[in-house]
């Protein structure tokens, strides 16, 4: 990808004639937009419509350059412009389904992306709009369809595979749910929404030695982050197995000693086991009382007060979810391209799960499959 050769062959062009001097102005405004440059990418673009109001491509890049800066009714009315000059114009139909689904417009986005499949009927970003917006107008039947046959396409997407999960678990078919992450978490054993939502069914469903095994993966993933460490042992403390759960609660305490939960979860299991535990009182006692003046202070008493396609790619692009999520980007005029720890936290935590599934975009975001 040599850009600045390119750039440099295309301004070539701007001496001569006007009908050269357009067209190359259309793909300068296309590659400052591809390197970031948005600036000049809206300067070849403004050149570009005003020597040719009826150049398609021109107009989606403007539109483009718009996008990138928010605002999106006047990005939204060029990329129609672009729509009547050209029908089949898929970069202005992509964009437009974008825009509108920014825009909060769900309808008319469908509309758009099920126009545009009519003309490219395998791309799999254009699959997985149409999937993602029946998802998100509750339609879950029809996601359904959508999503199985977006994975004809792209069997071994680990995103894809996740949110058929998701869309199987809010239709309550559990077992589906659980084929889907696991097949997810087979292709990429690294994607922590995954592995938790899977260590919570276990739990649920009461197969602690599995959940165990994938809490202790997300330990792994994130060896800093304590709470991975403490299902773990809550697993053995549902299993009965009180001495190990109360090494592991010793060795999480040793490393991590201002930890308040696991304090809490020290002094009720030496409780039930029948072992001193004044030691461990007097600490969790000492660290409460440090909170709550802080929280105090905090809460001021409690007084409460897609990428469209490769034409282009508006800067701070990311739209949610990751993990999240990832913004849309505008599409190339030049080309379709086609995220009780203990007895308590587990509740919690299957709620954070339902909380996620209802959130967008995971990993997939506004692209699609990767």
């Amino acid at each position: 990808k040599q850009f600045d050769k390119a750039i440099e062959v295309l301004k070539a062009f701007e001496k001569k004639d006007q009908h050269l001097k357009a067209r190359a102005a259309t793909n300068l405004s296309f590659l400052y937009f591809l390197e970031g440059d948005l600036p000049a990418s809206n300067k070849y673009a403004n050149l570009a419509v005003r020597h040719d109001r009826y150049n398609a491509k021109a107009l989606v890049n403007k539109g483009n350059c718009l996008f990138a800066k928010g605002e999106l009714e006047r990005a939204r009315e060029l990329y129609l412009e672009a729509i009547g000059v050209e029908a089949d114009c898929s970069e202005a139909i992509y964009n437009l389904g974008l825009v509108n689904k920014r825009m909060g417009h769900l309808e008319e986005a469908l509309q758009a992306f099920e126009k545009l499949h009519t003309i490219i009927p395998n791309s799999p970003e254009v699959i997985y709009q149409i999937a993602n917006l029946n998802d998100l107008l509750l339609n879950f039947r029809t996601a359904t369809k959508w999503f199985n046959i977006l994975i004809t396409r792209v069997p071994t997407d680990p995103n894809v595979l996740s949110r058929m999960g998701q869309i199987f678990n809010k239709d309550d078919d559990e077992n589906q749910a659980l084929h889907f992450h696991h097949e997810s978490y087979r292709y990429y054993p690294v994607n922590l929404d995954v592995i938790s939502w899977l260590g919570v069914w276990y739990v649920k469903n009461e197969l602690y030695e599995k959940a165990i095994e994938f809490f202790q993966r997300a330990s792994q993933i994130q060896p800093t982050e304590v709470k991975w460490r403490l299902m773990v042992t809550s697993c053995y403390r549902r299993m009965n197995a009180f001495q190990k759960a109360l090494e592991l609660y010793e060795q999480i305490h040793k490393e991590y000693p201002e930890n308040v939960e696991c304090l809490r979860y020290l002094v009720a299991l030496c409780k039930d086991m029948g072992l001193p535990y004044d030691q461990y009182q007097g600490k969790l006692g000492a660290l409460e009382r440090s909170v709550l003046p802080t929280a105090a202070r905090m809460g001021g008493g409690g007084g409460g007060g897609g990428q469209l396609t490769r034409a282009a790619a508006p800067s701070g692009a990311a739209d949610q979810g990751q993990s999240a999520a990832r913004r849309p980007k505008p599409a190339s005029a030049s080309a379709v391209g086609m995220n009780s720890i203990g007895e308590d936290r587990f509740e919690e935590e299957g709620k954070e799960i339902a909380a996620a599934e209802r959130r967008i975009n995971h990993t997939v975001g506004e692209r699609g499959p990767a």
